[in-house]
């Protein structure tokens, strides 16, 4: 006897299960915009408190998702924190410590990522999604070896620059070099450093989000580190001189006028993916994280009172920073998280997101995908910092709860540990570090000064070898 033909409940069932199955990948394979900015202190946005100037795109991103507090880079200047985002592991363990240097003379100047380094783009790249790159590198200088180049480490697509910083107007490098590629090809392009990467960002945005492959895509933007230029200012940098823009010649009023013109264009970026997210239909879908590399800078005051310290300090203010999740209808609008998180937690936090299998024990970051989407607390953890200056000072920091222990080192021969000096805070009561209580507390300060050392001597036991150094032999 012929099979009677399903009823209507049944074939519905059916093809709701088949759509929720639909929808259960996608939320498996969301899209990722990771933007970073430069030199951006914690009160760089409206949204943090910058009581200046309004940023009412990244106001908005925040505003529909959620705003971390005690969020920090995993490093106090440009090339460390880098690597720590894109490893996420301590960037100590890749070797990079501190900025890889423009003079060709510096000890840090030859190293960068090393090809045996796994990075957050190779391993979603290798699960189908579409990677890229758009803005600074800075993570080795291709003519020292073709392995520091990003293409070499998981991005199918690079426009960008390698060194430090360019001039926004020449791009010029702080090598004294010109320092715009497309790929691996060094290409003169007129336009502002700032539009460019805006341009570039969006082109990729609607060009991937029209495929069914996912895509990753990581802005790095140039401003507002130096040299100190807005729309329509002179070129500072040519290959035979650099006219630097000193602050201190400067009123706070022409300072903040120049940090303004630097950071709009920033905003009007964000404004661009969201409404190309939206015209493509996949707002829905795309994860948006943003936050700055380390500390604001004397030169432009996007610092907050609140922390003392700027970029280069081991003290709050030189790697707590601004930082912001956005994705429609998986993070709650308006949310505000105290999570003590930082920048390496969101290598493992992706591949989560994107059902990319990792061991956990490989990363000295952590998935906090718990915190985006069900607001939950995570396991408490110390968190560190060791910090290496272009002059070769060490110094280091270590968050245990809201104890935080600072270590420096005055007059030590460079790249040594000698003469530390300890300084003890409890963030709760004194979150502008200004009390010391190491004399009060010296058990505790000796005991955190331990778990520092014994942290490091771990994290650099199995280092990535890196050519130079301060203490090469």
């Amino acid at each position: 006897m012929p099979r009677s033909a399903p009823s209507l409940s049944i074939v519905l069932i059916i093809l709701v299960a088949f759509a929720s199955s639909f929808a259960w990948c996608d939320l498996k394979r969301p899209n990722f915009i990771v933007i970073m900015v430069d030199d951006m202190g914690y009160a760089g946005l409206s949204c943090f408190g910058n009581p200046y100037f309004n940023t009412p795109e990244i106001d908005r991103l925040a505003a529909q998702g959620m705003r971390f507090t005690d969020f920090h880079s995993s490093g106090t200047v440009c090339s460390p924190t880098r690597a720590g985002l894109l490893t996420g592991r301590y960037q100590q363990r890749t070797g990079i410590e501190a900025v890889i240097h423009p003079d060709s003379a510096h000890p840090e100047h030859r190293k960068g990522l090393q090809r045996q380094e796994s990075t957050f783009a190779e391993r979603l790249q290798e699960a189908g999604y579409r990677t890229g790159i758009v803005g600074k590198w800075h993570q080795g200088y291709p003519v020292n070896s073709p392995d520091f180049h990003p293409q070499e480490h998981g991005f199918d697509e690079f426009v960008g620059y390698h060194s430090g910083n360019i001039d926004f107007v020449s791009h010029v490098g702080d090598h004294n070099k010109h320092d715009w590629w497309h790929g691996k090809t060094n290409t003169k392009e007129e336009g502002y450093a700032t539009d460019l990467i805006n341009r570039y960002a969006d082109e990729f945005v609607r060009r991937h989000g029209k495929q069914e492959a996912p895509f990753c895509l990581y802005i790095a933007h140039l401003a507002i580190h130096n040299p100190i230029q807005t729309r329509g200012d002179p070129v500072r940098r040519t290959e035979e001189k650099w006219t630097r823009w000193d602050w201190r010649e400067h009123s706070e009023e022409e300072r903040v006028e120049k940090l303004k013109g630097m950071t709009l264009p920033i905003d009007e970026g964000v404004g661009l993916l969201r409404n190309a997210l939206a015209e493509l239909g996949i707002e829905k879908n795309t994860l948006i994280l943003f936050f700055s590399d380390n500390g604001g800078t004397r030169e432009g005051p996007s610092s907050s009172p609140k922390f003392r310290g700027l970029k280069g300090s081991v003290y709050e203010g030189g790697h707590r920073v601004p930082a912001i999740a956005h994705w429609p209808g998986r993070i709650p609008a308006g949310t505000t998280s105290d999570e003590l998180l930082i920048t390496t937690d969101i290598m493992p936090t992706l591949l989560a997101l994107a059902n990319v299998s990792f061991d956990v024990a490989s990363f000295d970051g952590r998935d906090f995908s718990p915190v985006l989407l069900r607001q939950e607390t995570l396991t408490k953890r110390p968190l560190y910092w060791a910090s290496l200056s272009n002059r070769g000072a060490r110094s280091e920091a270590m968050r245990d709860g809201s104890w935080k222990l600072v270590v420096q080192h005055p007059d030590a021969p460079p790249g040594t540990f000698e003469n530390p000096a300890l300084e003890l805070y409890n963030l709760q009561s004194d979150p502008e570090e200004t009390t010391r209580l190491e004399t009060r507390f010296p058990e505790k300060a000796a005991q955190m000064h331990r778990q520092i050392q014994d942290w490091f001597e771990r994290v650099t036991r199995d280092a990535t070898p890196q050519p130079g150094g301060w203490l090469e032999n």
